[in-house]
């Protein structure tokens, strides 16, 4: 299907586009922008006229609970919500039931994805088998079948030379290691920041050294091994710091945010509210304010929805009781933009830095094509109202997991249209 978007503004951050300009897509494909490419008749024309135009957002984590946690969410809430967010491309941790630690459940994974036909799914390999910190899988047949990284997920890896071994492996076939920052001992057991608020509500706390020391660890591994390392979730000042050195000096590292970190801060936890149970937990407004200044200099390179759907029989319980995570998928373009407004100095420019965040910054993480509109790229696309303001309410999410600490803030930037590969596959 040949489709024309009309009226609409287009903003490609990887190709510096920012103009209201007409966009064409002929077989799942951009085919040009401004004018109409030889020859081209439109089977369909959607009129964007005060909407803007963008690649489809790339989310770097975002648990679609399967298999194993169709409880809790299943492949068709999750990518529902995706595209009502309007995400076309997304990576899945491995901590699934069970692990993605062998090719077959991979490609079972990535087909059950694929005959859905909405977002594109970008599974992340176990780095060790069962995600145990003690044997390294297959990395090389797990790539073939998908993967496109290597992970932990949340879980330790308690032997460095585990991680070492696995780390010199990954560097010999040009793999990446997908890596939170968390000393497996310090905060053990821990459920909020430590600091005067955690103190006040009794809560055992994780420091940020336990991000620094893992951290410092990475780096030592890094410069031994010359492996390519993404940092996931990056929470704190303190870390920051050690990631813009490890930047300056040339060590081959990126890193992400979570969107939730970007907004709130452990005054959030308020009496105990668990939907505000995150992993990492929610840090200090010093901590909060440095992660929004790392992404307008670069040192932190995309954010993230860190989406992980909990039911109401794990969330719904003390906050020491409750399942750590929060849905995002479709909250995602929304806290980007609200950053973008809130940070960039230049109104003009506050959309496009948004969107970058989500787009062609989170692509480039991935080695993706996506990410951009270029001609010859995947017409990956979302459609959104700059101006619509929404509240985030539990009934209107698609995502099975209605949890979120933004439950009735109201937000601006709403989806109207996504479009995977040629097709519209949402339409408010």
């Amino acid at each position: 299907m040949n489709l024309h978007i009309k009226n609409g503004r287009l903003i490609d951050p990887a190709n510096q586009i920012d103009a209201q300009s007409d966009l064409y897509i002929a077989d799942g494909k951009i085919a040009g922008a401004g004018q109409a490419p030889a020859g081209f008749k439109a089977d369909q024309t959607i009129d964007a006229t005060g909407l803007v135009v963008i690649p489809g957002l790339v989310d770097l984590s975002a648990r679609l609970r399967e298999p194993g946690y169709e409880y809790k969410a299943t492949l068709e809430s999750e990518l529902q919500a995706a595209i009502q967010g309007g995400v076309t491309s997304l990576v899945c941790p491995p901590d699934t039931e069970p692990v993605l630690d062998e090719p077959g459940l991979v490609e079972m994974l990535t087909h059950r994805a694929r005959t859905l036909n909405q977002a594109h799914v970008y599974p992340l390999g176990a780095l060790t088998v069962g995600l145990k910190g003690e044997a390294l899988t297959e990395m090389a047949e797990l790539t073939e079948a998908g993967c496109v990284g290597f992970s932990q997920a949340d879980q330790p890896v308690f032997d460095t030379n585990v991680l070492m071994r696995a780390m010199q492996y990954a560097q010999t076939f040009g793999f990446t290691v997908w890596l939170r920052a968390q000393d497996p001992h310090l905060g053990r057991g821990g459920i909020a920041h430590s600091g005067p608020i955690a103190s006040r509500l009794g809560l055992s706390g994780v420091p940020v050294m336990a991000e620094t020391i893992a951290l410092h660890t990475i780096f030592e591994l890094m410069r031994a091994t010359g492996a390519r390392i993404h940092l996931c979730r990056i929470s704190s000042a303190a870390g920051i710091e050690l990631v813009r050195a490890a930047k300056k000096e040339g060590l081959p590292v990126t890193c992400d945010v979570g969107a939730h970190h970007i907004h709130l801060t452990d005054n959030d936890i308020g009496f105990f509210d668990s939907n505000a149970r995150l992993t990492p937990p929610l840090r200090s407004q010093r901590d909060r304010d440095a992660i929004r200044q790392a992404l307008l200099d670069g040192t932190i390179d995309a954010i993230c929805s860190d989406h992980t759907p909990v039911d109401d029989d794990e969330k719904l319980l003390p906050f020491g009781e409750a399942s750590p995570g929060a849905t995002g998928l479709e909250l995602l373009l929304s806290l980007a933009l609200k950053w973008a407004d809130e940070c960039v100095a230049a109104p003009g420019e506050r959309i496009a830095r948004a969107v970058a965040k989500v787009t062609s910054d989170a692509a480039r993480i991935v080695g993706l094509p996506s990410g951009q509109l270029a001609p010859g790229s995947a017409a990956d696309l979302c459609l959104f109202d700059p101006a619509a303001r929404w509240t985030v309410e539990a009934k209107a999410l698609a995502s099975q997991g209605k949890h979120t600490p933004f439950l009735g803030y109201e937000m601006t930037g709403q989806v109207r249209q996504t479009i995977v590969a040629g097709k519209v596959v949402f339409k408010r």
